[in-house]
C-alpha cells in the first residue's frame, strides 16, 4: 500500500426531502447567489421551485445561469464568469449532476484570475487555482461524483479537447443527496450514470500496486451495490430506497476515499473523453463502450488482478487453469450487464466509424491519461478505438 494524505471536508446532507434545507445550508457563504442548472427537468420535476423557495426565505438574491448541457462546454464558463463579474454573487450553486457541477466548479475558479487564461494556464498546463467562490450542490443524479471532490473537466468547444482541472478550493462547502428527487430521471439517464460509477470504481480497481487488499474488498462491494440495485430500480423507478444505495456509492466512488493506498489507471476515461468532445455522446455510456475494449487490450498485464475481478465481483467459477477464459468470462459479463440496463456497448452501435480514430488517439496522449496500470501510446489507442467497434 503506497502512503497517502486524505480529507474530505464537503457537508454532506443526505436523505428525502431535504432539498428544502438548501437556504440554511448556504446562507454562511452567500447573501447573494449563482443558481447554476442545466435543461428542464428541474423545473419539471419541481426542484428548481423548492430550491428557489428555500433560497428567498433565507433571505439570499438569486442570479440565475441555466442551460448547461452534457459534455459541459467552456463557452458557457466563459458566460459563467462574465456573469458573476458582473452581479458579484458570493457563492454558486449547482442543481444538476456532475456537468452542471463541473461547470459550476470552473465558473468558480476562474472568477478570481485576472491577465490569465483560464483554458490555456489551468486546463491545459494544469496550473492549480488557489481561490475561488465558494460552491453549493443539490445532486440531481448520482454519477460523477463530482459532488464532493476537487475536480472538474469541461469540453472546449472550439478546439473539441476535453479536459480536467482540480484544486482543493474546488471542493464543495456541501452537497444535499435526495434519492427521492432522483425518481424522475429516466431509464437511460440512470443507466448511464451508474455505468460512470461503475468506471470510477474500476478505475482504481486495476492497479500495479501490491497487498490493498482492504480497498479491493470495498471496490467489489461498491461494484456488486450497483449490479445489484441498477435493475431492480430500472424495473420500479420509484424504489427510493435503491437510488439511495446508488447514490451514496457514487459519491463515495469518486470522494478519493476508496484510491487510497493504490496507484489508479484513469486511461479509459481519457479514451471516452476524446469520444465525447467529438461526438458529445453520454459520459457513461461511452465508459461502457471503452472499458471492456481496454480490459481487452491490457489484461495481460496482470491477469491474476483481472481473474479476480471475474471471481469475486461476478461470481464467475471455471477450472482454475484456464486464466484466459475466465478473464474474458468476467469482460463478457461486464459487457453484458450494460447492454440489460439499456446502454450500447460498440462503436458501430453509435454509428461511429474509423475516421477520428487518429485524431481522437493524437489528443488521448496530449491530454496525459494515458494511464498507470498499462501506459499507454498514441497506437494503443488507436488499436483500443478498434476493439471497442
Amino acid at each position: 500500500m503506497i502512503g497517502f494524505t486524505y480529507s474530505s471536508p464537503t457537508h454532506i446532507v443526505f436523505g428525502t426531502n431535504t432539498v428544502s434545507q438548501v437556504g440554511t445550508l448556504m446562507k454562511p457563504y452567500a447573501k447573494k447567489v449563482l443558481l447554476h442548472y442545466g435543461g428542464g427537468s428541474v423545473k419539471r420535476n419541481g426542484v428548481y421551485d423548492t430550491v428557489v423557495t428555500s433560497l428567498k426565505e433565507a433571505g439570499i438574491a438569486i442570479v440565475e445561469l441555466g442551460g448547461v448541457v452534457p459534455n459541459p462546454r467552456y463557452s458557457m464558463v466563459e458566460t459563467g464568469i462574465e456573469l458573476c463579474k458582473k452581479e458579484q454573487p458570493d457563492a454558486i450553486l449547482a442543481v444538476g449532476g456532475g456537468s452542471v457541477i463541473d461547470s459550476a466548479k470552473a465558473i468558480a475558479g476562474g472568477y478570481y484570475l485576472e491577465g490569465e487564461d483560464l483554458w490555456e494556464d489551468y486546463f491545459v498546463a494544469h496550473r492549480k487555482v488557489t481561490k475561488a467562490l465558494p460552491l453549493g450542490v443539490v445532486l440531481t443524479i448520482p454519477a460523477a461524483g463530482s459532488e464532493t471532490n476537487s475536480g472538474t473537466v469541461i469540453t472546449n468547444d472550439v478546439t473539441h479537447y476535453k479536459m480536467s482541472m482540480g484544486a482543493n478550493c474546488l471542493i464543495p462547502k456541501f452537497a444535499i443527496i435526495d434519492p427521492s428527487i432522483h425518481v424522475s430521471l429516466s431509464k437511460y439517464q440512470t443507466a448511464c450514470g451508474c455505468a460512470d460509477i461503475i468506471a470510477h470504481l474500476l478505475e482504481r480497481y486495476f492497479t500495479n500496486t501490491k497487498r490493498v487488499d482492504y480497498t479491493d474488498r470495498l471496490l467489489e462491494a461498491s461494484l456488486q451495490t450497483v449490479i445489484y440495485n441498477l435493475p431492480r430500480v430500472l424495473e420500479n423507478p420509484n424504489d427510493v430506497d435503491g437510488r439511495a444505495e446508488l447514490a451514496w456509492c457514487g459519491t463515495l466512488a469518486h470522494n478519493g476515499l476508496l484510491g487510497k493506498g493504490r496507484e489508479e489507471d484513469w486511461a479509459s476515461h481519457g479514451l471516452q473523453h476524446e469520444l465525447g468532445a467529438i461526438y458529445d455522446i453520454n459520459h457513461g455510456e461511452g465508459l461502457a463502450v471503452m472499458f471492456p475494449a481496454w480490459m481487452k487490450y491490457v489484461w495481460k498485464q496482470d491477469p491474476k488482478r483481472f481473474v479476480q475481478y471475474a471471481t469475486r465481483v461476478w461470481g464467475v467459477q471455471m477450472a482454475e487453469h484456464d486464466e484466459e477464459a475466465i478473464v474474458m468470462e468476467g469482460i463478457y459479463r461486464t459487457e453484458q450487464f450494460f447492454k440489460r440496463c439499456g446502454l450500447r456497448t460498440r462503436l458501430s452501435e453509435m454509428d461511429i466509424d474509423d475516421t477520428k480514430f487518429e485524431e481522437m488517439a493524437e489528443k488521448f496522449v496530449f491530454c496525459g491519461k494515458t494511464g498507470k496500470f498499462v501506459k499507454l501510446t498514441k497506437e494503443d489507442a488507436v488499436e483500443i478505438y478498434r476493439l471497442a467497434q
